[in-house]
């Protein structure tokens, strides 16, 4: 009898101090965290669990890392999905929560805005400075970067879509290209799809080019339609577009910011003054507004426009309404 009442003792003992510490463990990872201010903490990519818990102990974040091995132990689904990134944690985080967050998909992410009208270069300028990304392209060839988004031999100018694409820390540029490539692709294809019947172009390509002629024409959202309108009818008359972006890409690093007589009659396949028709590729990455209005011109009479300031245009129907619009607005001001 005496033994059994030691046994039954010691299994009592054993019972309350497993009581004890299950309490314990679980007040570990109950208890808010050692976060006085909001931190980033970056899960490595392949990173085990104990790499992880390590790191948070060292950082002092967590107290200790033996709760979270055991938690892994026990419950090895809940706390082995851990997501490589970085994260943002608060004061107030628990160890359960801080796991929930490290699994999650709630990594911190960065974005990258690509205006309307820019070159192709200047995205690639753009990626290439843009924090937190892996830059695989940089040292690459143009041709090299188009083939390794699956481009093939397209050229790039105005294949790219401009809007504002998030990322997270370690992403490949070649992602972003890749993202920005396929929603031009779509969208393209879908807005030619819709076009107006009768137009003077005949592929989305040349859409293509001519929304980006329209992008760079004007800052006015409500005077694209006119503009585009303005192209059909030059098209469809023969008529060359005599459009002053064309002749600024077409100079490259020559342009210093004002153009010259000179300029406009220098031969480049881009200088619309020069050459009849579109030129080979488009100037820019035009956005949707822009490509909707190269499919669905605004009809009208106009042949003719001069820049009258603030990003805005005088529509003319004639040589010599235009002339004295051009004297009106560019020779007085000068």
């Amino acid at each position: 009898m005496r033994v059994f009442k030691v046994l039954l003792m010691l299994v009592v003992v054993a019972v309350a101090a497993g009581v004890v510490g299950f309490r314990y463990w679980q007040a570990q990872l109950l208890s808010p965290l050692a976060i006085e201010k909001e931190q980033i903490f970056e899960v490595p990519r392949g990173a085990s669990l104990t790499k992880v818990v390590s790191d948070l102990e060292a950082e002092g974040i967590i107290e200790a890392s033996w709760p979270y091995k055991v938690w892994a132990r026990l419950e090895p689904t809940a706390v082995n999905g851990l997501r490589a990134g970085e994260f943002r944690l608060t004061p107030g985080l628990n160890g359960r929560e801080l796991v929930a967050l490290l699994s999650s998909d709630e990594v911190v992410s960065y974005t990258l805005t690509v205006p309307e009208g820019w070159t192709f270069a200047q995205l690639r300028t753009a990626i290439n400075v843009a924090p937190k990304l892996e830059h695989a392209t940089q040292e690459m060839s143009t041709a090299d970067l188009m083939t390794a988004i699956g481009a093939g031999d397209e050229k790039p100018e105005g294949r790219f879509f401009p809007d504002t694409y998030r990322y997270h820390k370690g992403v490949s540029d070649i992602s972003l290209f890749k993202r920005a490539h396929k929603r031009m692709a779509i969208t393209l294809e879908e807005v030619w799809a819709n076009r107006d019947q009768g137009l003077p172009i005949s592929s989305a390509y040349e859409a293509l080019i001519l929304a980006s002629l329209i992008e760079r024409e004007t800052g006015a959202p409500e005077e694209r339609g006119e503009i585009a309108g303005v192209f059909k009818r030059r098209l469809e008359r023969g008529m060359r577009l005599q459009t002053d972006p064309t002749v600024i890409y077409g100079l490259g690093d020559d342009y210093d910011g004002s153009l010259s007589r000179a300029d406009l009659r220098k031969p480049t396949p881009w200088n619309t003054y020069v050459i009849t028709g579109l030129p080979p590729t488009p100037i820019a990455m035009p956005g949707r507004a822009a490509l909707e209005a190269a499919v669905h011109p605004k009809p009208g009479d106009t042949y003719y426009f001069v820049a009258k300031g603030e990003g805005r245009h005088q529509f003319s129907r004639t040589l010599r309404e235009h002339n004295n619009a051009v004297r009106r607005y560019i020779l007085n001001r000068d």
